[in-house]
């Protein structure tokens, strides 16, 4: 299968919200409340992404299609840690129809490639403990993972999260 990545505009904020939508409810499913995961609504997410995409400031947000459409997102900026030099990415999406093909490292080199060209020298993004497939390709690419730590997630719920950590973002970029 054969995909390509490019920068996202506003024209492709409800497809985006089909992927975010479908891929939490394939992703999550066990770990998130059921209820949430069907309160999901893809055209709320399609405003996010719209007024996200119209004045995108400093972020960064790549999409992965196949000949039928989108199938993943990845969206970055600076980290929310405000580490100097740090890059974040927020969000790393990949239907699972698409996954295992090279998309997910595509987008993530990618992105890594446009934070650094912002001036980004490393890199992280945080994951779902109990996700272990992601966790297994973050490790896969180099990551290093730091403590588990408790974040509120939907519904105000506490989740544990692991951040991975590119010390240098050349080392993904390859």
């Amino acid at each position: 299968m054969s995909f390509v990545v490019f920068p996202a505009g506003p024209s492709d904020a409800e497809e985006m919200a089909r992927v975010h939508v479908v891929s939490w409810r394939e992703t999550y499913r066990g770990l998130l409340a059921d209820a949430f995961l069907a309160r999901m609504s893809e055209p709320g997410f399609a405003r996010r992404f719209r007024r996200g995409l119209t004045d995108p400031g400093d972020s960064v947000t790549l999409v992965g299609a196949d000949r039928f459409g989108l199938v993943a997102y990845a969206q970055g900026a600076a980290s929310r840690r405000r580490v100097p030099g740090e890059a974040e990415i927020s969000t790393l999406y990949v239907l699972r129809q698409a996954q295992g093909a090279g998309l997910g490292k595509q987008l993530m080199t990618s992105l890594a490639r446009a934070l650094a060209t912002q001036g980004a020298t490393s890199l992280m993004i945080s994951v779902l403990r109990d996700n272990l497939r992601a966790r297994g390709f973050y490790e896969h690419l180099g990551g290093e993972p730091e403590a588990a730590r408790q974040e509120p997630g939907p519904g105000g719920r506490l989740l544990y999260e692991v951040a991975y950590r590119w010390a240098d973002i050349r080392n993904l970029i390859g």
